[in-house]
């Protein structure tokens, strides 16, 4: 990277250069380390490194030079000190929220979330001890104020939720963790740094499912945290090195390669994903869409305030049951029916039988996830081509 300070770039240049010196390597596209040990100069040196008093490279399940590129490059655009990068989205919020945690201890989060974090926090946490505490009007900030207590231990919000596109209040959340001396953790897949920096909200960690839009084209399953260098520090020395569910350098390249393009692409996102929002706003055979970018969106105004674009996320609820919701996911033609998001092609699946196919009927129910609901992420094809084809779907029910 050049030789200005990170924070003197603005947000399109990080991208590209943040955390790859290329008169370093020696390349204009950062190198694979494709290594799962370092050379030591020193006994004292191999210590030092063990002991974590210096920086460097100590063993492939700790860190890996590639994988440090892609960390610093994220931790440039969140804005944060440092990142960790992990091998999923899951394995991110895994263990973000351990290290935070300890026995009998808990934590708050709205229920409306994605099928697997509600069921890593409804399941799994508990069976370690951990009692997460869900709450179903995340909109009023007196029920997370009400809920907190001497056992609480963060906050934590996916904003814009999956696939309920829910808009978290950050900066009233981040007040009021504050006031309690609490971290407020933020899911930032859905925007991306693109068009949501959560710690200018006021949040104190960022989480992302970096297999979406950071990669940008399905190619990896990846994973990262960003926040104080303290936090990420104490994570890696412990947590991370004690699990191991570190990135491959592989995956790191890929994500660095598709975080050049990530600007571009989430202005294309939006300009699509809300054109095909307001059509089917308008569509006979649609129930109801649920897309922060329209009027309709209980909290327009929130998602005005917090983000400069709403993605390409959407869910609209179809008219007819379940068979007819069921014939427009089989009647696409060129919109691809798969459980994934935030890639260049337009993608669509059916929550209740997928994404969340864990919760039961009421559990969907419960928090606005009906049978008849289909999400989609838009892509960067012509957006004619993409009303045309949902369209002809739409046609099928009866």
């Amino acid at each position: 990277m050049p030789k200005k300070q990170k924070r003197d770039f603005n947000f399109d240049t990080l991208c590209v250069h943040a955390g790859h010196d290329v008169l370093e390597t020696k390349t204009i596209t950062p190198p694979i380390y494709q290594s799962v040990a370092y050379p030591y100069e020193s006994a004292d040196y191999a210590a030092q490194l063990f002991r974590y008093e210096i920086e460097g490279f100590m063993y492939g399940r700790m860190d890996n030079p590639t994988n440090k590129m892609f960390e610093d490059r994220l931790a440039a655009v969140e804005l944060t000190d440092k990142a960790l990068a992990t091998s999923s989205g899951m394995s991110a919020i895994f263990i973000a929220c351990l290290h935070l945690l300890g026995k009998g201890e808990g934590f708050l989060t709205p229920s409306k979330i994605y099928g697997g974090t509600n069921k890593l926090f409804s399941e799994t946490f508990p069976k370690m001890g951990f009692n997460p505490v869900f709450i179903n009007d995340a909109s009023n900030i007196e029920n997370w104020s009400e809920a907190i207590d001497d056992k609480t231990k963060f906050l934590y919000v996916e904003s814009p939720s999956n696939p309920n596109l829910f808009i978290a209040d950050i900066p009233a959340l981040a007040k009021l963790a504050h006031e309690n001396n609490l971290p407020l953790l933020v899911d930032n897949t859905v925007a991306s740094p693109a068009l949501q920096q959560p710690i200018t909200l006021g949040a104190d960690i960022v989480i992302h499912s970096a297999t979406k839009y950071l990669s940008g084209n399905a190619s990896c399953i990846s994973g990262v945290i960003a926040g104080s260098a303290d936090y990420i520090d104490k994570i890696r020395e412990k947590d991370y090195r004690n699990i191991g569910p570190s990135i491959s350098p592989f995956n790191s390249w890929l994500l660095l390669l598709g975080m050049e393009t990530l600007s571009l692409r989430m202005k294309k996102h939006c300009e699509n994903a809300l054109a095909f929002a307001e059509y089917l706003e308008d569509h006979q055979k649609v129930e109801s869409v649920h897309y922060p970018g329209l009027k309709s969106h209980p909290q327009h105004e929130l998602a005005k305030k917090q983000l400069s674009g709403y993605s390409s996320l959407l869910s609209f609820v179809t008219k007819g049951e379940l068979l007819d919701a069921k014939n427009v996911i089989d009647s696409f033609e060129l919109i691809i029916h798969t459980g994934h998001l935030g890639a260049t092609k337009t993608l669509a699946t059916h929550p209740a039988f997928t994404t969340h196919q864990q919760l039961t009927q009421e559990e969907r129910m419960t928090i606005g996830i009906p049978d008849t609901m289909i999400r989609m992420s838009i892509g960067l094809e012509d957006i004619d081509d993409l009303i045309e084809d949902v369209d002809q779907a739409l046609s099928k029910i009866r």
